[in-house]
């Protein structure tokens, strides 16, 4: 490793102390209980579960509180919730609707972010406010940060529960300090070395096209947002295109000063897919034209152990709650990961995006 490297990893236990406490000084510390954190006393707070500082639950402490009017006088104690916390779950204030849903985003974070160098299929219901995520309800999604792959990202996400599936449809979800220090740590220093490379190809009739991916038919606009990006193309034959970017794999949060995993190394390898998926997808392309996979930054395969020890420090880490209809919940995008198990009926779980950041450390 480098110097910038070798500095990076001595950082990480020092930068997450905090979340490294002893199991039991975690308990002692997150047993749930009520907590004022309004002035007011409107509302009340606890942890979800003991052990675990996610998710902080925020309920009324009285009838008809509006909300987005409380939000809009709290933002900097949201704020500082979600940065210790990583997820607050708001319960019990009946938001059900787009429309109240933006009402409460914007009033607790701000303008709303489109939904740019897309991953998954979602449609915009209004106003930048998004479906979660469009697939098929007896798919799971594996753990993930939203856009770690882009230079640009939200670090604060919103979801909101229109309509609970009538049989599972949680989305868990994972203390990023946590995951990063559950990495054995030879695998956590050859990814810090080698960093991580996110491939894909565009053009198969798999996955998104990149029209929509880049929200242009332009491949002069494709172009310039490839190089402002560090993003390396390659124009094929009928307009297929292949893109190349390569990103660390740990980061600094910009407001806590804590180090995170925030990658999609192991979300998009192709081992990562539900059998089903992965061997129609095998059978069908060879590995260089797969519609998405991941590599060592400098395009060697990624071991099939690590994969595993990968998928397994994030499966460790999941916490998973019931959604309850009018719930929302507030995530730091890079301080906690995001899922979504498999579900019956008729669920609705509307998605929105703040407070843009841009990286600098690639």
């Amino acid at each position: 490793m480098n110097r910038a490297e070798e500095k990076m990893m001595k950082n990480i236990d020092t930068a997450n102390a905090g979340p490294q406490r002893s199991k039991a000084a975690a308990r002692k510390s997150v047993t749930p209980k009520v907590i004022s954190v309004s002035s007011r006393s409107l509302i009340k707070a606890r942890t979800l579960q003991p052990g675990s500082l996610l998710p902080l639950v925020v309920e009324p402490a009285v009838q008809g509180l509006n909300l987005p009017a409380w939000a809009q006088n709290n933002r900097e104690l949201i704020e500082g919730q979600v940065r210790k916390h990583g997820a607050i779950l708001f319960r019990g204030f009946d938001i059900d609707s787009a429309e109240r849903f933006a009402e409460f985003t914007q009033a607790a974070s701000g303008d709303l972010l489109e939904y740019r160098e897309r991953s998954s299929p979602r449609h915009e219901v209004s106003g930048n406010v998004y479906t979660s995520t469009d697939y098929p309800p007896e798919q799971s999604i594996f753990p993930h940060n939203e856009h770690s792959y882009c230079q640009t990202l939200p670090l604060k996400l919103f979801f909101c529960c229109v309509v609970p599936a009538t049989e599972g449809g949680e989305t868990p979800i994972a203390d990023c300090r946590r995951i990063l220090t559950r990495i054995p740590p030879k695998i956590r220093e050859r990814f810090i070395e080698k960093r991580w490379m996110y491939v894909r190809n565009f053009g198969h009739g798999f996955g998104l096209p990149w029209e929509t991916v880049f929200q242009t038919s332009d491949k002069l606009a494709v172009e310039a947002y490839c190089r402002r990006n560090d993003i390396q193309f390659r124009w094929k034959e009928n307009n297929q295109l292949t893109t190349r970017q390569v990103r660390p794999p740990v980061a600094r949060h910009p407001r806590t000063g804590e180090m995170v995993w925030f990658n999609h190394a192991t979300f998009f390898h192709v081992s990562t897919l539900e059998p089903t998926m992965r061997d129609t997808l095998l059978d069908t392309f060879a590995e260089e034209d797969l519609p998405n996979n991941t590599y060592y930054g400098d395009g060697s395969p990624i071991e099939p152990s690590t994969l595993d020890a990968l998928r397994e420090s994030y499966q460790q880490e999941l916490i998973s709650f019931t959604w309850q209809q009018g719930d929302v919940v507030l995530l730091d995008n890079m301080l906690t990961a995001h899922s979504r198990r498999p579900f019956a009926g008729a669920r609705k779980v509307l998605f929105a995006m703040t407070d843009s950041y841009t990286r600098t450390d690639f």
